[in-house]
């Protein structure tokens, strides 16, 4: 459920729970064993039978009889239990690999102290804890290795269950999913009328995967109703980090914070306000017109645009931690987010489409927010040009992408490094388009006067020599060369753009 749960929705659960007929595989009861390192095996335990079982949460009941299912009371709580001079919460988390969502919550039922540990479904890894993964089997804990047919279940389901359909809340009501969901945004994005009753609404979230009906009664929200349209990420405990952060900076590192704001609302709700946000702390300079002042911003906003969705789309969601941020400083933008790319950063501006999140991705797509059809990396190209700012940088931080936006630096101030890059995805922009890419246009791109066609051949011989262009017809005299990336090369037939 929610990041908090109320008392009587937790007393109502633990009833819930204590009317099972026995045990489940995502269910243990104990009244006061409290060994750290069970709890542990039993984290991994659950978590992993949790998404074996199709169930969004697993359930450690502390102070309930295992077999009676009696309210007993517990003398365990969590909050003073260490382990060594550890707390005990923060040792196990340290313990578990990949990290998951678990909760204690201490309560009153019947007159008798209970503890509930709440345990999020393991997913895309089997949960270990100090390097071994287990499972239940009924009522049974087991070391996962020892029954290699559930694991390899285990691992078929892991590949079959995309971020987007994991469950998020189970079993809540009509009132409280539309209490946690921005529904009139999705409308609102759609250019649809809100309908007039709320069956209509839930049925409308329902047909696109962000609710789908629970078997025990209500609704369930699914990671991607709550990733697009939380009221507050805060609500969903496993999504908070995935709230994008801005940050600015003074001067060029990161020594001295200015301003630093996390996002509260999901994705698609959220996206015109955190572009508005980005946009308001981005530098501008002023240009005076014919008759007015104005302001140019330093950076083009379709760019920015286009990157921040670009991150908050095709972010691998369980890197757990980690969210997607951008970064101002005086001399540029950055803006990151968890997991490697699906593409080679080099083919960016030429591979079709591909996205980790692909219901995510077509939603965006549906609202206008992004596209899918690849083009996206060709207009940041193509506005850094002409904006003519220094090319942008895409970068692999070990698990992470970073694409870097470059405040205006003249060609003189430019590295060797700079300027082939810059060579390099003007002749990718150009390939894509069906232009040719010549001395002309390399002028045109670093605003070269035609006198100085030298400097131009002096770029283009620099990013030859790199190995990222190539001449496209070697046998045609200098000025009238055309070039290619280096991709294009094998492929491309003498003449091609003639």
């Amino acid at each position: 459920m929610s990041a908090d749960h109320s008392a009587d929705y937790l007393a109502g659960l633990v009833r819930e729970l204590c009317k099972l007929p026995h045990e489940t595989e995502w269910v243990e009861f104990k009244v006061n064993n409290a060994d750290p390192a069970e709890i542990g095996e039993y984290l991994s335990a659950l978590a992993n039978a949790a998404a074996y079982n199709g169930k969004a949460f697993a359930y450690l009941v502390w102070g309930v009889e295992d077999v009676t299912h009696r309210i007993a009371g517990t003398r365990f709580a969590p909050a003073a239990s260490k382990k060594g001079n550890e707390p005990l919460e923060a040792w196990l988390l340290r313990l578990l690999a990949p990290k998951i969502h678990f909760h204690f919550y201490e309560l009153t039922l019947d007159g008798q102290p209970l503890v509930l540990l709440e345990i999020g479904r393991a997913f895309r890894h089997p949960v270990r804890f100090q390097n071994d993964a287990f499972i239940r089997i009924g009522s049974v804990k087991k070391q996962l290795k020892e029954v290699p047919d559930r694991e390899r279940e285990l691992w078929r389901i892991f590949d079959q269950t995309p971020f987007e359909a994991v469950i998020v809340v189970e079993r809540a009501r009509a009132d409280e999913v539309l209490r946690l969901l921005d529904y009139p945004a999705y409308f609102d994005l759609l250019e649809r009328t809100l309908p007039a009753d709320r069956e209509g609404i839930l049925q409308a979230l329902a047909d696109d995967g962000l609710i789908v009906p629970c078997e025990a009664g209500g609704w369930n929200i699914t990671n991607l109703g709550a990733i697009l349209f939380a009221k507050r990420l805060d609500d969903f405990a496993s999504l908070r980090r995935k709230a994008a952060r801005v940050i600015q900076y003074r001067g060029r590192s990161r020594i001295e914070t200015l301003k630093e704001q996390v996002g509260t609302k999901g994705y698609a709700s959220g996206f015109e306000g955190l572009i508005g946000y980005v946009n308001g702390l981005l530098p501008s300079n002023e240009v005076i017109g014919q008759a007015l002042r104005k302001a140019v911003p330093m950076f083009p906003e379709l760019a920015i645009r286009e990157l921040v969705a670009n991150a908050l789309i095709h972010q691998d969601f369980f890197v757990t931690g980690a969210g997607p941020m951008v970064e101002i400083f005086d001399d540029r933008i950055e803006i990151t987010n968890p997991g490697e790319p699906l593409v080679d950063t080099q083919r960016f501006v030429d591979t079709p489409p591909k996205s980790r999140n692909e219901t995510l991705a077509s939603l965006m797509r549906r609202f206008r927010i992004c596209e899918e059809r690849g083009s996206g990396i060709d207009k940041v190209v193509f506005e850094v040009e002409l904006y003519q700012l220094p090319a942008p940088l895409f970068e692999v931080p070990e698990g992470f992408t970073r694409c870097v936006l470059f405040a205006h630096k003249p060609l003189t101030e430019m590295s060797k490094v700079d300027r082939i890059r810059a060579c390099y995805l003007h002749a990718c922009l150009r390939c894509v388009t069906r232009q040719p890419m010549t001395n002309s246009s390399v002028r045109e791109r670093f605003g070269i006067a035609e006198k100085n066609a030298s400097l131009a051949s002096r770029l283009l011989n620099e990013a030859v020599a790199a190995g990222l262009i190539v001449v496209e017809d070697p046998e045609v005299g200098t000025r009238a060369r055309t070039y290619l990336p280096f991709w294009a090369a094998a492929r491309a037939q003498p003449g091609e753009f003639a």
